[in-house]
Parts: C-alpha cells; structure tokens; sequence
C-alpha cells in the first residue's frame, strides 16, 4: 500500500540567490514536498514509530533551506537527499521550492524549482 503525504505552503525566510543582495538581505520561500512512501505497517499498527512523520520531514526541509545556497536546485536536491537517507519507506519524492517577489526588474509573485526523485 502507498501512501502520499503532502506538506503544502512552508515558508521560510532564507539566503538563496546569486545576487549578492540576495544572499546578504534574504527573501521569502514557500516549500511544498509530496511525499509517497509504503504506509501498509502504519496503516496496520497506528503506530508513530512505523509512519514517516511529517513533523521530521518538516524539520528536515527546515534545516536544509536554512543553509545558503546560490541555486534552488542545489537547495532541492540537499532536501531530497536528507528525506532520502532519513525514511526507507520514501518510494518518491516531488519538492517545490518558490523564491517570491524574485529580484528581476518587475512585478513577479514568485520563481519556482520543482525536483522529483
């Protein structure tokens, strides 16, 4: 049995970008991750201890936005190798990373880098 976690809109104030006022004044980032993994042992047992916890995800991708990066796919790529290393049962991963009101000259909501493993 498969499950999907989804752990939608985490925001995180951090220093990715290029740019060196990117990385010196910080931006907003919105996360989203979906998550499949084998839930058959914890749909059984309704035991924490067999889930893939979303709050270690969530701690997982907290940690990895926080250390700065010049690209977003250098920050997905870390994050989905932390989820990976940390949960067996993770069978596929899709992270979202937004940078919004990206510095690029106009009125823009956001850029996005979306990575799947």
């Amino acid at each position: 049995m498969t499950g999907i976690i989804e752990i939608e809109d985490m925001e995180f104030f951090a220093y990715h970008g290029c740019f060196e006022a990117e990385q010196t004044v910080g931006n907003k980032f919105v996360v989203n991750a979906r998550l499949h993994y084998a839930c058959g042992r914890p749909a059984e047992s309704d035991q924490i201890a067999d889930a893939l916890s979303y709050q270690t995800a969530y701690e997982i991708i907290a940690r990895e936005m926080m250390k700065p990066s010049h690209l977003l796919e250098h920050v997905g790529k870390r994050i989905l190798d932390a989820l990976y290393l940390h949960f067996p049962q993770l069978e596929y991963a899709r992270i979202k990373i937004s940078k919004m009101n990206p510095p690029l000259g106009g009125k823009i909501k956001c850029t996005s880098v979306t990575l799947e493993k």
